[in-house]
């Protein structure tokens, strides 16, 4: 049973949730800025940049699965968990300090980019997966669990806009701000603060909740077992059909992502476009997290009642095919002739307002998809004899980082097969590099959302089957007890 009974304090939710601040100061980094930092700024070619990216998730593939399986294994008077929470974060933000602030200021060698970029993977695994395995230890309602999620990404987005927005207007603020190097590198030191604060500072607000001896102590640790044990839960068949969607659900994600600031800039022009009731730091592209925010708060509004009248599976489903709509419907009337003239108000309005319903749907799906998972955990423990959360969600870490990786990838190929040159006037960008750009963004997204819809919408784990094997779990603990 979870450490926590009936409802979550609202405390808790914050304090569980504030911890994913660090998942999304590093996910707004790799995903909207890593890429274009890197090839139009520092001049290393975007396709070379992308494959690196992808190097790393490989490497990175080997290592999380680990993670999660020592993180289970892990015996402490802190219990599982919390050891890792309290040794990873400071190392994280001296490595990513360097990401921003290659030595000389110039880009480094491919290789060497490649180690920052493990390293960057690796010890933010040894933070994200210990933490969100904390999910179904502190509860065991399926809606409670939900409502984890909706914080934990409520905090995580939250983090991620709030350094988008000082990228915009403080770090690297301006027209064309994106293309100067200068800021680049305060912008990696804040985020590094902001990551080890939001990690230690969720450790400790639940220590005196989870900082518990183990029921039972672990056998030694083996390689030749780790790996046995991780391939049996990750044959799991929910799980298999949960990454089937997921994959897809985070390829997207991570190529749209990555594609935006080029879309924004390019297509849209957004950063040319200023408001005469607003400060001057406030245009279009200063405004974008902003809607951001919007479309997430909508979400947090949304998901929940979602789920409690569909399900997860059918939310995440039905999310997937509203997203791909809203999402592209504007490239098509643009491509079609039928949008307002760009740049322009009216443009950057009326294109704010799809995406906020787009990007809400989308983050819908994200969290129906990782809220499923919590109930493979007692599915698994019901077949096994053995609770596998942090195996289980190294898996979906190592499922979202590598399809966040070949969505970056496939932004790298896009970005190079429709010939964008380095540092580009927007203003002077024929319309064909631009058509390039949109079609494939497009077939790749329907593509990639359809295949998320298909086989999350037949997880196979319902509400009920969840609940009737808590409450089985229950009357066996108690037998147990007398």
């Amino acid at each position: 049973m979870g450490l926590i009974q009936g409802k979550i304090p609202m405390r808790v939710k914050l304090i569980h949730g504030f911890g994913a601040v660090a998942f999304g100061v590093k996910d707004g980094g790799f995903l909207f800025f890593l890429l274009f930092y890197y090839s139009q700024v520092l001049g290393m070619d975007a396709g070379l940049v992308g494959l690196i990216l992808l190097a790393a998730l490989l490497i990175d593939a080997v290592v999380d699965p680990i993670i999660g399986y020592m993180s289970d294994r892990t015996y402490t008077r802190w219990g599982r968990r919390l050891p890792w929470l309290y040794a990873a974060p400071i190392p994280l933000a001296v490595i990513w300090i360097l990401l921003w602030s290659p030595p000389g200021g110039v880009a480094p060698s491919p290789l060497g980019l490649l180690g920052i970029m493990v390293g960057v993977r690796v010890l933010l695994s040894a933070c994200e997966v210990p933490s969100v395995s904390l999910v179904p230890e502190l509860t065991s309602d399926y809606q409670e669990r939900t409502t984890l999620f909706r914080y934990r990404y409520l905090s995580g987005w939250m983090g991620g806009i709030l350094m988008m927005v000082l990228a915009y207007t403080v770090f690297m603020p301006g027209e064309n701000g994106l293309l100067q190097q200068d800021g680049y590198p305060a912008y990696g030191y804040f985020g590094a603060v902001l990551m080890a604060i939001a990690v230690l500072g969720s450790a400790i607000g639940q220590h005196h909740i989870v900082a518990n001896l183990p029921e039972t102590k672990p056998a030694p640790f083996s390689l030749r077992d780790a790996f046995s044990e991780i391939f049996e839960a990750f044959s799991e068949k929910a799980f298999l059909i949960f990454a089937a969607g997921g994959l897809a659900a985070y390829i997207s994600q991570g190529m749209t992502f990555s594609i935006t600031n080029f879309l924004n800039i390019y297509v849209w022009q957004i950063d040319r476009v200023s408001f005469d009731w607003a400060p001057n730091w406030l245009n279009g592209l200063t405004a974008y997290p902003f809607v951001l925010g919007v479309s997430v708060v909508g979400m947090f509004i949304l998901v929940g009642p979602m789920h409690n009248r569909f399900g997860k599976p059918k939310s995440a489903a039905l999310s997937a095919v509203i997203a791909i709509t809203f999402g592209l419907f504007p490239y098509f009337l643009y491509l079609g002739g039928l949008w307002p003239a760009i740049p322009s108000l009216a443009s950057t309005a009326l294109f704010f307002g799809f995406t906020i319903f787009a990007n809400m749907f989308g983050v819908v799906l994200m969290i129906s998809a990782t809220s499923m998972l919590a109930e493979i955990v007692e599915a698994f423990e019901e077949r096994t004899g053995r609770r596998a959360e942090g195996s289980f969600y190294s898996g979906n870490w190592l499922v979202q980082k590598c399809a966040t990786g070949f969505g970056a990838a496939i932004t790298g190929q896009i970005i190079a097969f429709s010939q964008l040159e380095q540092g580009a006037d927007p203003a002077a960008v024929e319309f064909g590099v631009l058509y390039n750009i949109i079609i494939t963004f497009a077939i790749a997204t329907i593509a990639l959302g359809l295949i998320a819809a298909f086989w999350l919408g037949r997880f196979p784990i319902t509400r009920e089957q969840h609940e009737a094997r808590i409450a089985a779990r229950a009357v066996q603990q108690n037998a147990q007890k007398e």
